[in-house]
């Protein structure tokens, strides 16, 4: 087989025996590769992000890791909006639609986005879609944590903790997330653990939307109707916070809570043994990166359709159960969250 050598590569070896032996060049170097027209240029591939604003711990993580992501590729042309409601974010996406090739996005709440979403793939543009699932599946590819084996694995360690299967006796606080498949799977799989044992009594259960002061509220409100609490599913290490106010408030001592999602302070307190936090359960932000890494590679230099062959439609990152053994592994104190 033939082998053509452009003739800048043989120029610049020519350039470069003579600098070794001491002559010098009697012209200017040449340019190895001339300039590409504007016109043959490759488009700047444009990607947005629409994520949930910054409301607690987990989203703060969420923010930080997609900025952080974003500079790693300076080439591309980042977009990224944040909302504090579905309607906020919808707006967004309707806005960033006409200027974006791909669109990576975690949903405030999985019922209103679906619409919008649908549309999207619909335009041809590349979906990504981040924890939150939609109602149908609409997206190019979706990444999502275990929430399953979220709720089975914590409510698991709970009924280990009061007595073990088939002994387990305790009353229980479950507080809920925000209204989507996320907050679903993990309750509805907690949910099956506790009503195989009949000494588990669920004595209240309220949504407190992944949020500290929701959950304060939400818990003071639950412990006056059900006071003799033996523990709390948290299923969130900012409700876990929230709850835990709730008890110091009203002096009621004794209650352990399980949260999740791996915050640096509650895995801190879960190394130092502090009774109240036994447990959590990871859960980590910088998946909003990964969904950003794959966007970014199926789009770049073209090719969208032959590279979205290779690409996995579902990618599900597996949860761990932090114990006080395990918990240094987990435990990053840099971290933002």
């Amino acid at each position: 087989m033939n082998t053509r050598i452009p003739f800048a590569t043989v120029l610049g070896s020519v350039v470069l025996a003579t600098s070794f032996l001491g002559l010098a060049a009697s012209e200017p170097a040449v340019p190895a590769t001339p300039s590409e027209p504007a016109a043959l240029q490759p488009a700047k591939v444009r990607i947005g992000v629409s994520i949930p604003a910054a409301d607690h711990g987990w989203t703060a993580g969420v923010v930080w890791w997609a900025k952080e992501c974003a500079k790693l590729h300076p080439n591309i042309e980042w977009t990224i909006e944040t909302a504090s409601t579905p309607e906020e974010q919808i707006t967004d996406i309707e806005t960033l639609a006409p200027k974006i090739d791909g669109l990576v996005v975690l949903a405030t709440e999985s019922a209103p986005l679906t619409p919008v979403a649908k549309e999207i793939h619909e335009r041809g543009i590349l979906l990504v879609n981040v924890d939150r699932g939609f109602l149908e599946p609409v997206a190019d590819i979706f990444i999502e944590g275990d929430n399953k084996a979220f709720g089975r694995k914590s409510a698991e360690f709970m009924v280990e903790k009061l007595g073990g299967k088939g002994k387990a006796k305790g009353n229980i606080i479950i507080l809920e997330g925000i209204p989507c498949t996320v907050n679903t799977d993990r309750v509805n799989s907690a949910m099956e653990v506790f009503k195989a044992e009949p000494g588990i009594k669920i004595v209240g259960q309220q949504a407190a939307n992944w949020n500290r002061q929701k959950a304060l509220e939400v818990t003071e409100t639950l412990l006056v109707k059900a006071p003799n609490v033996t523990a709390i599913w948290a299923s969130d290490d900012d409700m876990a916070l929230g709850a835990e106010q709730a008890l110091a408030e009203k002096g009621i001592e004794g209650v352990w809570i399980l949260g999740g999602a791996g915050m640096k302070d509650i895995i801190k307190r879960v190394m130092d043994k502090d009774p109240m936090y036994p447990a959590d359960i990871t859960y980590p932000p910088s998946m909003i990166a990964t969904g950003m890494e794959m966007a970014a590679t199926v789009l770049r230099d073209g090719n969208k359709a032959a590279k979205l062959q290779y690409m996995p439609r579902h990618l599900m990152i597996d949860v761990d159960l932090v114990t006080p053994a395990n918990a240094k592994d987990f435990y990053f104190p840099k971290s933002v969250y």
